[in-house]
């Protein structure tokens, strides 16, 4: 999943992605509200994460701004005003929760899978993705193939699980690197062909009586039976 934390602190914006990366999650960086609402207007995201006290516009004007602009997913805020009235702004322009500052990464990794997994059961969407004979369960962090378990690193899992999103449809590399990795990501290297190299050698392995991750010339790949 794709996250975009909208923070001007450098130390506190790197903390979070630095964090979310290592769990699994694509994460991209905003430092203002003009530039979060240029990204989500170019790029799809899962949930956002936005700082209250932002220059220019503030985090609940650009709350206010992204859902007037038509995004539904999750919005959490950070903040180091504790009032009542404040946290009620916040809601009232359209977040589904606040966190207050300073907080450990913990607290912030719970109420981020909290958002997802509201979200996730709202659109029915459930939390074992399934395609052919191999099953991902999300909340468990499981892969496996004809009832064996099949272990992924973070990447791994990342990538087999944007093919589980979207099976029978050629992925191009850009998209994979726009929904696995983040902007920031340089197109012109070889990491995706190798990460998808790697995916392979576990998904598809001899055990296995057939081929489930294809290359399309010219295109990417393709998650299909053969």
């Amino acid at each position: 999943m794709r996250i975009l934390v909208v923070e001007d602190e450098v130390k506190t914006s790197q903390f979070i992605k630095k964090g979310l990366n290592e769990v699994g999650y694509a994460v991209d960086v905003a430092e203002s509200g003009p530039t979060a609402e240029s990204y989500v207007a170019s790029s799809e995201y899962d949930l956002i994460i936005l700082d209250v006290m932002l220059p220019g516009p503030s985090g609940v004007d650009t709350t206010r701004h992204l859902r007037r602009d038509g995004f539904k997913g999750p919005i959490l805020l950070l903040t180091a005003l504790t009032t009542t009235k404040d946290k009620v702004n916040g809601l009232d322009a359209g977040a589904d929760d606040y966190l207050t500052k300073p907080f450990s990464f913990e607290e912030l990794l719970a109420r981020v899978r909290a958002l997802l997994r509201r979200t996730q059961s709202a659109s029915s969407i459930d939390s074992v993705l399934k395609f052919s004979d191999i099953e991902m369960d999300l909340v468990r962090r499981k892969v496996k193939r004809q009832n064996v378990e099949i272990t992924l690193t973070t990447k791994e899992f990342s990538l087999l699980e944007y093919f589980l999103r979207n099976p029978e449809i050629p992925l191009g590399r850009v998209s994979i690197a726009e929904h696995v990795w983040d902007l920031n990501f340089d197109s012109g290297s070889n990491v995706i062909d190798v990460y998808v190299n790697l995916l392979r050698k576990k998904v598809d392995a001899a055990s296995f009586n057939k081929k489930l991750i294809h290359t399309v010339v010219g295109v990417g790949y393709i998650l299909k039976e053969a």
